[in-house]
């Protein structure tokens, strides 16, 4: 049987491997098992989202509300813009997929980053588009133009904060070198961490309604599974002018979002004390991170997100270390598959990092 050959060169997207994998294939309890490979929040979603759901599980029968009407008048009271200027998919990743879909084409350009969400790349290559890629680990916007200038791209995408690096781009950079760009170019700015650079240092800070308001070009991008602790919810979200977004709808397929997704994400969006509480407590936890690394001489890349990223020296290899901590019952994720001899920890609760720093202090 063929297939569509545009599928031959795409390599299948590896998610963080599921804890009942682990168990699974090591005999290990899952009450001993700690999951520091997706990025998710340790301490999960807000109370008031797990009483909100139970509330509305008998009402299952029913399609969901395809307006989504209380989830954007939620997102449009948070950022400030207009409920036609959003759209929501399932996860941030099905909104690149309708930018995808809608823009590039067999033939097309798509730059990114070197190293960067491998999403783009699959979406990308879906339709055909050729994938431009930096040469440096970080974004750096100056050789970002000079390929721009080069090869014309139908979409640029800016992973800031970067996953899976933990890197950030400076907000005025990024605003000028969107100032350079030609307004058939679209622009996507990645903002799945965004509310952790906000926290962190507001100069990382990108404000989707200053965004959108100054460049007609730009599609913004944010989720409900990190910050927010929803990934099993899969909820993400796009703003941008009204034209982008009602071309956008035109490859959404219809009740994409279920009715308990939708339900968590907007009480998620009413309890944001929550939401701060763990990040406050995330980059608190980060610094024991920072301080082994410096103790163990590893490169350790100053991260504005939940996670951590620890370039290791070429003596070890982040394969073998991440295969010894998994064989403990310790998941986190190894980034060879991005060139990177590095590993990638979520930052957990502290309890969960006392564990991690347990098992890794013999491997390095």
């Amino acid at each position: 049987m063929t297939f569509n050959t545009a599928l031959e060169n795409i390599t299948t997207y590896e998610a963080g491997k599921p804890i009942e994998l682990v168990v699974r294939e090591y005999g290990i309890e899952k009450s001993d098992i700690v999951k520091l490979a997706s990025n998710e929040n340790p301490f999960g979603c807000s109370p008031k989202v797990k009483e909100a759901v139970r509330v509305i599980v008998d009402n299952m029968a029913l399609y969901p509300d395809d307006s989504m009407v209380k989830l954007k008048d939620a997102l449009s009271k948070k950022y400030g813009v207009n409920t036609n200027e959003l759209i929501i998919g399932a996860g941030s990743d099905q909104v690149i997929e309708f930018a995808i879909h809608a823009k590039a084409h067999t033939g097309s350009k798509v730059l990114m980053n070197s190293v960067t969400f491998a999403m783009y790349e699959i979406y990308a290559k879906q339709v055909g588009a050729n994938i431009i890629r930096t040469a440096s680990r970080e974004h750096t916007m100056d050789e970002f133009y000079a390929l721009y200038v080069e090869h014309k791209p139908s979409l640029i995408f800016l992973c800031t904060p970067n996953n899976p690096t933990g890197d950030a781009i400076y907000a005025e950079d990024m605003i000028a070198f969107i100032e350079k760009i030609d307004n058939d170019t679209l622009v996507i700015v990645d903002g799945a961490y965004m509310e952790y650079a906000r926290f962190k240092d507001p100069a990382y800070a990108v404000e989707p309604k200053e965004l959108i308001e100054r460049f007609e070009n730009v599609l913004f991008l944010g989720t409900f599974s990190k910050a927010y602790g929803l990934g099993g919810m899969r909820v993400g979200y796009g703003i941008a002018q009204a034209p982008i977004i009602k071309t956008l709808y035109k490859v959404r397929p219809p009740f994409n979002i279920t009715t308990l997704s939708l339900e968590a994400a907007s009480v998620a969006l009413e309890d944001e004390p929550f939401v701060q509480g763990c990040i406050a407590d995330n980059f608190n936890e980060m610094k024991r991170y920072e301080t082994f690394a410096k103790s163990k001489g590893i490169d350790c890349i100053e991260s504005y997100t939940n996670f951590i990223t620890l370039a290791l020296p070429e003596t070890k290899s982040s394969s073998q270390i991440a295969q010894e901590l998994l064989k403990k019952g310790m998941i986190i994720r190894d980034l060879s598959s991005y060139g990177l001899n590095a590993i990638r920890v979520t930052i957990g609760t502290s309890v969960q990092n006392d564990r991690f720093f347990t098992l890794i202090e013999p491997l390095v």
